[in-house]
């Protein structure tokens, strides 16, 4: 089994070369919720739902969230009956969002719930939500402290940041089916993900750590240069003070990475890294970087 670390748009990438190789079944996804939210009554999870549609073949591929071919007749009388609709949640994608609250508001957890939604779409993978407790990402800006989806949807990250922090404060417990999919893996692979707000909420999570300083571990660099392929990953990276590269993801996750992987393109060096090319702009690149992270598992 492999087991990967994933936010909602960069590791997905990664998950669809991987599919290609091993079956479902063979594949655990921990994923960050670090991004949820309560919007208009519904509960969102962002990550976790990129990673379920994809997995149920539903997924929007061109732009990586959302379901394919979705309506959004909900979200546009929403917005003209003066709701701050800030977010376009697709017809189809609401549905998923008011199923999750359901379930939560009856007492479930949000394992149990993924879990619930896994099935009822068919998919087959583990998708894990890292944590059952609350534990989102809020960045400080001239605004004041802003959820990352104001910051991200509302906001277009066009506003200046100077930190990154997690609310409510403390580090949650990762559940006990997570921690369970990194110490059962052959190899766990950090996707290419923001390091700040899609990765780092995951290995903040209780357990988390001392698990992966126990597992192979292969993470593979969202950064060329000194330029995230896709995202804030830079401006994140900066407020935490931490350098905005590959070089400095590769610091962030010296404790417990076996093998670094970064692109053959990137100018910066790290130490020891393996150079692949990660710019996955089609399912080819995609199986071919999966290949490469299979291969360093396999030659362990």
């Amino acid at each position: 089994m492999i087991t990967v670390l994933s936010g909602g748009t960069g590791t997905p990438k990664l998950l669809r070369g991987l599919r290609r190789r091993l079956s479902d079944p063979e594949l655990a996804v921990i994923v960050n919720t670090g991004e949820d939210c309560w919007l208009q009554g519904n509960h969102l999870s962002p990550d976790i739902d990129t990673v379920l549609y994809l997995f149920a073949g539903l997924l929007n591929t061109e732009t990586w969230w959302g379901i394919r071919g979705d309506t959004f007749v909900t979200h546009e009388l929403a917005h003209d009956l003066g709701v701050d609709a800030f977010i376009a949640v697709g017809d189809r994608d609401r549905a998923v969002h008011i199923h999750r609250a359901e379930l939560l508001r009856e007492g479930r957890t949000l394992t149990e719930a993924t879990a619930a939604l896994a099935a009822a779409l068919g998919v087959e993978a583990q998708i894990l939500p890292m944590t059952d407790a609350p534990y989102m990402s809020h960045v400080r800006t001239p605004e004041g402290l802003l959820h990352f989806q104001e910051y991200w949807v509302r906001h277009r990250a066009q506003l200046p940041i100077t930190g990154v922090v997690r609310l409510p404060p403390g580090r949650p417990a990762a559940t006990g089916a997570a921690l369970a999919a990194i110490r059962e893996a052959d190899g766990v692979v950090l996707g290419p993900s923001n390091p700040v707000t899609s990765i780092g909420p995951i290995l903040e999570c209780r357990g988390v750590a001392e698990a992966l300083e126990e597992a192979f571990v292969v993470a593979v660099s969202p950064f060329i240069g000194d330029q995230p392929i896709s995202g804030p990953a830079g401006a994140l990276m900066v407020a935490q003070g931490l350098e905005p590269t590959s070089l400095g993801v590769s610091r962030l996750y010296a404790e417990f990475c076996d093998v670094f992987v970064q692109d053959v393109r990137d100018p910066v060096e790290v130490p020891g890294a393996v150079r692949a090319d990660t710019l996955m702009v089609d399912e080819a690149r995609s199986e071919a970087l999966a290949d490469v992270v299979l291969e360093l598992v396999r030659s362990r």
